[in-house]
């Protein structure tokens, strides 16, 4: 479902090489000491959900020929090369499908020295197919990753995104399944900055800006509070921004979140799927924004997804008690009562139980 940029398939979505976190998870029994400062790291909610929710309205349109070309072309990721079955948790509600996004934004003008922000997200989508719940694990989370296939890193607590370094997708499959015990069905990779053409291809959004603020990147753009017009540069610009703002990463989030449903209702309700010119325009600016797993089925998920629409999607960011210092890092401290009730509602398919948990 979540789909993004081509990455050869050995290789995770943020680089040619893989990278080693900015600094190297402490392997250490030592109890972390907890502080109130706000995470410098906590990454994009971005819903890459949306990249197989367009292609799918899109798909419904177009005809099964030319989304079997399209599909033909996706970068194909072995997402679950050597991750062993019998670790893996059983899914309770079969019906059900749970998709691991991982994102970057390879060009976002804060990263330097060619490193690239990462995220992770778990898109559940329910047995009837009616909705969407995207939980957002943000990157600095502190958890248990597995050992790598190699045997030569993992077997200990880390960043959440120290498994791209240490065992590529696979192993952030491993450590993302046994942090929530869901069982991941499918993976998709998407690089952000590819929301520019695929704004571009709807012809704009409409965003409503709560408030007025300078961008912080060249153009330096000036945002006026109220609904404005945005093509796709504006908009991926608008979606970056969170150093203006007292909740920081918090505030890039909903903005990511109006881009991504501005795009999703412009997409299906200004003309774009009856008109051949444009919807051919916004699949191929779709399909070359995306790699996904082997397993994953544009067509099977475009029939399954073509009723979806903004106000369908739910975005949420697993539960969190804090932030704090292990050894030299800044971590995230996961609510662990609250992503057990989280994730055990997600793996039995309780829709309302998995919003209760969130704090929706």
């Amino acid at each position: 479902m979540i789909l993004a940029m081509s990455n050869p398939p050995h290789l995770d979505a943020a680089t040619e090489k893989i990278p080693l976190p900015e600094q190297e998870p402490q392997q250490t029994q030592e109890p972390p000491a907890k502080h109130k400062k706000p995470s410098r790291r906590m990454r994009y909610a971005l819903i890459a959900l949306l990249v197989v929710v367009l292609l799918g309205v899109g798909g419904a349109v177009a005809g099964g020929f030319y989304l079997r070309s399209v599909e033909k072309g996706i970068e194909r990721v072995d997402a679950f090369d050597g991750v062993p079955e019998q670790e893996r948790p059983q899914k309770e509600a079969t019906e059900a499908r749970n998709i691991l996004i991982l994102g970057s934004d390879s060009r976002d003008p804060e990263n330097t020295g060619g490193s690239r922000s990462d995220t992770l997200i778990v898109a559940h989508l329910p047995a009837d197919r009616s909705s969407a719940q995207l939980i957002s694990i943000p990157r600095d989370t502190w958890v248990e990753v597995p050992k790598s296939k190699d045997g030569k890193h993992g077997g200990t607590e880390a960043k959440i995104n120290a498994a791209y370094a240490w065992g590529g997708v696979p192993l952030v499959v491993q450590t993302v399944e046994k942090f929530t015990g869901v069982r991941i069905d499918n993976v998709a990779i998407i690089d952000f900055a590819g929301f520019q053409d695929i704004v571009d291809a709807v012809g704009g959004v409409d965003i409503d800006v709560p408030q007025d603020f300078t961008s912080i990147h060249e153009p330096f753009r000036r945002f006026r509070a109220g609904v404005q017009h945005m093509d796709g540069a504006t908009a991926l610009d608008y979606a970056r921004q969170r150093k203006q703002f007292p909740d920081g990463d918090f505030a890039r989030i909903r903005h990511q979140q109006q881009v991504i449903k501005g795009v999703l209702n412009k997409a299906v309700s200004a003309g774009t799927l009856t008109n051949p010119g444009l919807l051919t325009d916004l699949i191929e600016a779709t399909a070359d924004a995306v790699s996904v797993d082997k397993t994953l089925s544009i067509i099977d998920t475009a029939t399954e997804m073509s009723g979806l629409r903004g106000g369908d999607l739910s975005f949420m960011t697993n539960p969190t008690s804090g932030t704090g210092t292990v050894g030299t890092e800044s971590v995230v401290f996961p609510d662990e009562d609250r992503t057990k009730q989280l994730y055990a509602a997600v793996k039995r398919d309780s829709v309302p139980d998995i919003l209760k948990a969130a704090g929706e």
